[in-house]
């Protein structure tokens, strides 16, 4: 499983929005300039943020985008729920699966658990965070390196 750019362009996007947007709003345009990303696709992804009560708009010459909530109380793993949807490693997560193993599946809690940690995870980052550089994420080899 992989997270599409939906989620990750639209973290980036309320990041910008975060660092940019305390003192006035900020434009999509100018967003797309910064984060590299087409207005369009960030036109999208914004209509989804502001519909989950992350977002607010100003209309406008000097309108644009701010946050709706602060930095502390958005997560990434709110932005990827609204952005992706409940997504899992496995499609049997839920009892209205259509897999004939669904009851007695040996490896079905070894997935929903993998997911679960990933949501863990990501629920307890929020955008204040990522900017603080609170959640600087290691990578396996600088958690253990290789032996020589």
């Amino acid at each position: 499983m992989k997270l599409t750019t939906r989620s990750r362009y639209g973290t980036r996007m309320a990041l910008d929005i975060a660092q940019n947007g305390a003192e006035k709003p900020v434009r999509i345009s100018d967003i797309a300039l910064r984060q590299g990303v087409s207005v369009k696709y960030l036109e999208k992804l914004i209509r989804e943020l502001k519909q989950a009560g992350f977002i607010r708009s100003k209309r406008g010459p000097k309108g644009g985008h701010m946050l709706a909530k602060n930095p502390e109380e958005i997560s990434v793993g709110e932005i990827v729920r609204v952005l992706e949807g409940d997504i899992s490693l496995v499609e049997c997560k839920s009892q209205d699966s259509t897999c004939p193993r669904f009851e007695d599946c040996i490896t079905r809690n070894l997935w929903v658990k993998a997911s679960d940690s990933m949501y863990e995870t990501l629920n307890g980052i929020t955008l204040a965070d990522l900017l603080n550089g609170v959640a600087h994420c290691e990578t396996p080899e600088n958690i253990n390196p290789p032996l020589k």
